[in-house]
């Protein structure tokens, strides 16, 4: 039977809530330690210069994709068709490979997770297994092979580990994006303290960059989700 999604899911609730566009340094910091997310944003982008415009741009899109009425699989096709090239180490990307593109999807369920334990309240196990299957029909709608997608939440959280382990790197493809990482300039991202963006990175992308986050930038993180649970 297929996840309907609405105002009134989970996602529906939470994906369009503000504090979700606060939670981007993490899903966007781990896909520019992704070589062929990051040469593709650096050879196709026109705003690669400022990442944050771009990401306003495609994140915006993907979150009207969840909801809307409107057949949007011809579009991602045609937009994403000619976005292929070579990484760094001469191997050949391109956009719509569905371990790439499920991966780029993965990191923005994954901290959309992130957002709602942090910003509003732990999930239990179940709402965890909810929200993940409303992210699973949100993925349908772009309609890219769902062949890497993991049947249930702990499968997910097996399936991302496992990707942030052996498919991340800090090369050259990542330095044109580090200081946007954790010092943005642009969109909503730019009102997160710098403190909070390093107490957010994921593990793996701490490890990476060698950005790691102490307990004053824990404590940054807990009072700017006080801030915006106040502002919401």
């Amino acid at each position: 039977m297929e996840t309907e999604l609405g105002p009134d899911t989970l996602l529906g609730r939470h994906l369009r809530d503000r504090r979700f566009l606060f939670v981007l340094p993490r899903a966007v910091c781990l896909q520019s330690l992704h070589p062929a997310i990051a040469t593709g944003i650096t050879e196709h982008a026109l705003l690669h210069r400022r990442v944050w415009l771009h990401h306003k741009r495609t994140v915006t899109q993907a979150i009207r994709i969840a909801f809307t009425d409107v057949d949007m699989r011809p579009y991602i096709r045609f937009a994403h068709e000619d976005v292929k090239g070579h990484e760094p180490s001469g191997r050949k990307y391109h956009a719509l490979n569905p371990d790439l593109f499920h991966f780029q999807h993965a990191t923005y369920v994954e901290s959309l997770v992130l957002m709602v334990n942090t910003f509003i309240r732990p999930l239990d196990d179940d709402e965890h297994e909810q929200l993940y299957r409303e992210c699973c029909a949100w993925y349908r709608r772009y309609g890219i092979s769902t062949r890497p997608m993991p049947a249930d939440w702990p499968a997910f959280c097996e399936y991302f580990e496992d990707q942030c382990r052996t498919q991340l790197s800090a090369g050259e493809h990542f330095e044109p994006f580090r200081r946007q990482m954790f010092a943005p300039t642009d969109w909503w991202p730019r009102a997160v303290p710098r403190r909070a963006i390093r107490a957010m990175q994921h593990p793996r992308a701490a490890e990476l960059t060698g950005v790691s986050a102490g307990s004053r930038d824990r404590r940054s993180l807990r009072r700017f989700a006080v801030t915006a649970r106040l502002l919401s």
